[in-house]
């Protein structure tokens, strides 16, 4: 088993950065989710809602970022202004971008929207519900760590086939860490891994949304719709996380550099699994 691919994602909901290699700490990989769109009330925005942030993309140099949609650009940095945003159930008090930053995505999403950033000043902790300790995290969902496996993808796509639905990438799962030459679902054995000199706690399988029906390059909902397939074959039996299956969270126990290449070594297993409501095809 090896690292197929990496991403970070460096505004939250926006276009995957693809890497080949990538230094990881507490947060996760360096850069990942570090930036939010937020609605003037300070609501974080997503693809659930506003598909086009898949089209987003960004190019961060220094203390500046440089945005594109749709062949218009704006460079800009962070103000010394700051506002409480919320992702989630979690409070957060962030810097706001420059106003030209804003104007342009206000103009580009169609409704008001302003660039916040996780900074020095900034914390937020994961969901402690799976955890024995406090760990931060950035903007993310959840933690700090997406792991996905290309197995598992092909079972979902087998299942897309047989609902006459064409396949879909990996890319539609946003994962950080993609693995290869595992067994389908073999994640979810996955207690304690090693991936290069990272080490990693997969603590919380990944629920799964309407995302993942958004074409990564477009925006739009257009192809299969994994959804349709999970519901068939993973849907969560665990009170704690409702709905479908695909990925794991991860927080990290030692940081490092990681690499596309590198094997992936399982240290301890959760031998039982997850508990799973399995639906007739019928």
């Amino acid at each position: 088993m090896h690292v197929a691919g990496l991403a970070i994602y460096p505004i939250k909901s926006a276009r995957a950065v693809p890497l080949r290699e990538s230094a990881v700490d507490v947060l996760g990989l360096s850069g990942d989710r570090r930036f939010m769109v937020v609605s003037p009330d300070g609501r974080f925005m997503t693809q659930r809602q506003v598909h086009i942030l898949a089209r987003l993309e960004v190019e961060v140099h220094g203390d500046a970022l440089c945005l594109h949609m749709d062949g218009n650009s704006v460079t800009g940095g962070f103000t010394s202004a700051r506002m409480d945003v919320t992702v989630w159930s979690s409070a957060v008090n962030a810097a706001i971008a420059e106003e030209p930053v804003n104007q342009a995505l206000t103009a580009w999403l169609g409704r008001p929207a302003l660039l916040v950033a996780m900074d020095d000043q900034s914390s937020r902790l994961a969901e402690d519900d799976w955890l024995d300790a406090p760990v931060s995290t950035s903007f993310t969902d959840g933690f700090p760590v997406l792991i996905a496996n290309l197995a598992s993808l092909s079972a979902v796509n087998q299942t897309l086939e047989g609902l006459g639905q064409p396949p879909v990438g990996i890319e539609r799962f946003r994962a950080n860490i993609v693995i290869d030459d595992a067994e389908p679902w073999a994640e979810d054995t996955w207690k304690t891994v090693q991936i290069g000199e990272v080490t990693l706690d997969l603590v919380k399988p990944c629920t799964r949304c309407v995302v993942t029906s958004i074409d990564q390059m477009t925006g739009e909902r257009q192809g299969g719709n994994p959804l349709q397939a999970l519901q068939r074959t993973r849907m969560s039996g665990d009170r704690r996380v409702a709905g479908v299956l695909f990925g794991w969270d991860a927080i990290v126990r030692k940081t490092g550099v990681i690499r596309c290449g590198d094997p992936l070594t399982v240290v301890t297993t959760r031998p039982e699994g997850i508990p799973l409501k399995i639906r007739s095809s019928s």
